[in-house]
């Protein structure tokens, strides 16, 4: 209407005045300002900047288009949210925000949710979904978790107590079944006495009653027997490094980059990756992170500085894109084309993966995202790297099969560097923080996610330089631990 008004002729323009006049009053009784308010405060909230809310959804990315999801949803302050991977893509800073956000809503949330932090941290009740039924428990996932394997260990002592009691039975069936029968042959062989033949049946019937009641007992005690423990199908994979002796795998020498027309992401960035370190990127979205590992991979060059690698470094790479999978081909022919690589080992290794039977002959472009990662994580497997650059890689995976590749990743002997939104992941893998900000120059810290906390806690109130004097003393004794 604004464009007609600008256009129109004086007669027309009177006409479009009242009438823009009037939705605007009605607009106004509508809240429709109010609303205009709402909207720009949960997009900054959300971090989805002002540059980004004339641009199309269809031209967004992932991490803005939940957000913007998110935005939109929560305007409508509605009594029953129904929420489906609300973490996917949020950077961390914008989770710590729902979190909150959700904790503080007086309706009732039902999500589904790979994030154990957030479910830690938000949820009151765990509903638990098998083949069986489903089973609801208290607490977030820690809780699930220590009440599974609670329920885990009562349930393998009752099968352990019910097995002996059903030894013990059929060990007792078998003694009077022999009795039995003993009894009848001396009934019938005995022709001395009478008397003598007589006592004989009756210990026979004696022993073929209780041989009855001991078969009933083992019948009832079957009905309600306890099944034996057993988990379900897990992914099962060890990762090996190369062979590599130099301690130091490789080195950003004073690198800066950015894109064109657009302030610099890094400026004279040093950084060293020394064997068997343990580096987690971390950042909002947009603050560099893939591009630092671009740099890494030497996918990307610097216009100021080197990135410097040394000549027996041989890099794994997890793309969360999976770009590097030969989608045309199928599990099976992906490892048969290896060097010496049989149709049995391939089946094995295969099936280490959960890809059994007919699965093995899945085209890679036909598997799920989640089935794609696994045949991502096969690569990394047979890459014998001694350096591995992973880039979100547990997006797509179950809890189950994300907690295996943690333990992988954990006992793997090579340097990891990751970048990734699974805070349980990062708290237990990494062991040197990278933090980027388009505010402030990268700051590393030399310690766990667990040990940054606590000198949050400890220097809270305290002077920024000290707090980076604090790092300085940390990343000293880092440097003299590796010797």
């Amino acid at each position: 209407m604004e464009l007609e008004m600008s256009t129109a002729s004086s007669n027309d323009s009177t006409k479009l005045i009242e009438n823009y006049g009037q939705l605007l009053e009605r607009y106004e009784v509508l809240n429709g300002f109010e609303w205009e308010t709402d909207v720009e405060k949960h997009l900054t909230k959300l971090h989805v900047g002002t540059e980004l809310w004339d641009r199309p959804f269809a031209d967004l990315s992932g991490g803005q288009k939940t957000k913007v999801r998110l935005a939109s949803l929560l305007l409508q302050r509605p009594a029953f949210l129904l929420l489906d991977e609300p973490t996917n893509h949020l950077d961390e800073e914008s989770m710590g925000w729902l979190e909150d956000w959700l904790n503080r809503y007086e309706g009732t949330v039902l999500l589904v949710s790979h994030d154990r932090t957030f479910l830690d941290r938000v949820v009151t009740g765990i509903c638990e979904l098998t083949s069986n039924g489903l089973k609801k428990y208290k607490g977030g996932y820690s809780d699930y978790r220590r009440e599974k394997e609670r329920e885990l260990r009562e349930q393998e002592v009752l099968y352990k107590k019910q097995k002996q009691a059903k030894e013990a039975l059929e060990e007792s069936i078998r003694r009077y079944q022999e009795w039995f029968v003993q009894a009848e042959r001396s009934a019938s062989t005995n022709n001395e006495v009478k008397i003598t033949t007589s006592f004989y049946k009756a210990k026979a019937l004696k022993n073929i009653s209780r041989y009855h009641a001991k078969q009933k007992e083992l019948e009832r005690l079957e009905s309600v027997s306890v099944q034996k423990p057993r988990d379900g199908a897990k992914l099962n994979m060890k990762l090996t490094e190369g062979s590599f002796t130099a301690r130091v795998l490789l080195r950003l020498e004073d690198v800066s980059f950015g894109y064109d027309d657009q302030q610099p992401l890094f400026d004279q960035l040093h950084l060293t990756l020394s064997r068997g370190d343990r580096l987690a990127v971390r950042g909002a979205n947009g603050a560099g992170k893939s591009t630092l590992l671009k740099l890494l991979l030497g996918q990307q060059e610097p216009y100021e500085g080197r990135v410097w690698q040394h000549p027996m470094l041989n890099i794994g790479y997890f793309s969360q894109e999976l770009e590097g999978l030969r989608e045309e081909e199928t599990l099976l022919d992906s490892l048969l084309r290896l060097p010496s690589m049989t149709e049995t080992h391939a089946r094995t290794i295969l099936g280490c993966f959960l890809f059994s039977r007919e699965a093995v002959f899945k085209k890679i472009g036909d598997l799920s995202m989640g089935e794609k990662c696994r045949a991502a994580f096969i690569q990394l497997y047979f890459s014998g790297a001694n350096l591995l650059v992973l880039d979100e890689p547990t997006n797509y995976l179950d809890i189950t099969t994300r907690e295996v590749i943690e333990d992988a990743l954990g006992a793997y002997p090579g340097a990891l560097v990751v970048v990734s939104h699974d805070r349980m992941l990062i708290r237990k893998l990494a062991g040197r923080l990278l933090t980027l900000s388009a505010e402030e120059k990268p700051q590393i810290f030399e310690g766990t996610v667990e040990e940054e906390e606590q000198q949050i806690i400890r220097h809270k109130g305290m002077l920024k330089e000290d707090a980076s004097l604090e790092n300085v003393r940390l990343e000293i004794e880092f440097e003299v631990a590796r010797y």
